[in-house]
């Protein structure tokens, strides 16, 4: 066999993996929608879990986390998060400065646990799919819709936090509409269509497209 070979069938061992992104703004439900991929056998890593620990693990990233943002972003060797979210709340730059910081260790992160798993297709949870430019690094995107009063509601009520402070969060991401135009698949989940006849759809179609 050949070393060109030998590389070619090495590429599709990793290439496997068919890789589907599922995104979502703050309160639409997307994490409670993964659980139920979850349950049909289809294994998911959530970016934002995924983040905390590695914002505590790797110390390439806390040394840059530390760089930019001060040596109290960390307390014994543990994430400050109120004091980093202190910072970065309402400063759009300070945002984006960490984002761009943590972004590209989390698409790393993924990327090694994508090539571990061995079902037909895997999920990454994500609500900045887009806004990172993760989904060059996925072969399709689902997206979970909900309308705004009920997101609102349901953050709230989640994080026990103000209306005014959802809206912010919400500013902050991509306009609804406009995400759910760059998705392959809508879930809608509003209360009143079954979300379960809806992913049974989408998994029946992402078995066929990862068996090709």
């Amino acid at each position: 066999m050949n070393s060109g070979f030998f590389l070619f069938i090495t590429y599709l061992k990793t290439r496997s993996m068919f890789r589907v992104g599922i995104t979502g703004g703050i309160g639409s439900g997307k994490s409670t929608v993964s659980k139920v991929f979850e349950v049909l056998g289809i294994p998911v890593y959530y970016a934002d879990d995924a983040a905390k620990r590695i914002m505590n693990e790797d110390e390439d990233l806390k040394a840059a986390i530390i760089k930019n943002f001060g040596e109290e972003t960390y307390t014994n060797a543990v994430l400050n998060r109120s004091f980093l979210a202190a910072q970065v709340f309402n400063n759009h730059e300070k945002l984006e400065l960490l984002n761009s910081i943590v972004h590209p260790a989390t698409i790393k992160d993924g990327e090694e646990w994508m090539k571990k798993q061995t079902t037909p297709y895997a999920l990454k949870e994500a609500a900045l799919i887009f806004e990172s430019g993760v989904q060059q690094y996925l072969d399709k995107v689902i997206g979970v819709f909900a309308p705004p009063t009920l997101r609102i509601q349901r953050a709230m009520n989640r994080d026990n936090i103000s209306k005014e402070e959802v809206v912010s969060r919400m500013d902050k991401q991509m306009e609804e509409t406009i995400k759910m135009k760059l998705c392959d698949f809508i879930i809608t989940n509003d209360e009143q269509q079954a979300v379960l006849p809806q992913v049974m759809e989408v998994h029946e179609k992402l078995l066929q497209l990862s068996h090709r």
